[in-house]
């Protein structure tokens, strides 16, 4: 292994060290108790080294926020896979999404909530898209190519207002079932399937 390499691999190693760092302090005690200075105390780096990574707070969310779309991904990916039909997918994937936001609040925060430097659309970052493209699959089957952008954000925006809704206590948890049969009936209805 070259020195070069070598270095670039520890660099890499320093790098991921913080991201998954300040993703424990997040989890462990919110967002708002992730800082620099923390986090140089707690993975025993100088302040200059962090800002070496990352310029701030939110260049580490931001890199918190890639790596929970890289994992939703996977999730959705998972629940379509194990699909067997229309409705079956479309419930699969949400009941996954919700299931995901309520497992990893300080990661969906970062991804959803926090501030970042993150652009969505056709210029975000890989995982971003790649995470939107697996919300599509859900209605490709379904919906003709110009609706599909506009029907999976609509649908992404239902399922990130309930994901946020059910995690803040504003809906009953009895009623998450009927909140997905419903939720599934609209979507195949509007795209005009049973």
């Amino acid at each position: 292994m070259t020195t070069q390499t070598r270095k670039e691999r520890e660099r890499a190693e320093r790098r991921q060290r913080i991201v998954d760092t300040a993703r424990e302090l997040a989890e462990a005690q919110g967002w708002e108790s992730v800082t620099v200075r923390r986090l140089a105390e707690r993975i025993e780096y100088s302040q200059p080294v962090l800002y070496s990574h990352f310029v701030g707070k939110s260049a580490i969310v931001s890199a918190v926020a890639v790596q929970g779309f890289a994992e939703l991904t996977t999730v959705v990916r998972q629940a379509h896979a194990e699909a067997t039909g229309d409705a079956d997918r479309l419930r699969r994937v949400a009941r996954a999404y919700l299931e995901f936001a309520a497992a990893n609040p300080a990661l969906y925060d970062a991804m959803f909530l926090m501030s970042t430097d993150l652009t969505f659309g056709l210029e975000a970052p890989l995982p971003l898209r790649e995470g939107f493209a697996e919300l599509e699959a859900m209605f490709r089957p379904l919906v003709d190519d110009p609706d599909l952008g506009a029907r999976t954000e609509v649908a992404w925006s239902t399922l990130h207002g309930l994901a946020t809704l059910e995690r803040g206590g504003r809906l009953r948890p009895e009623l998450r079932d009927q909140r997905l049969d419903l939720l599934v009936a609209e979507w195949l209805a509007a795209v005009g399937a049973d």
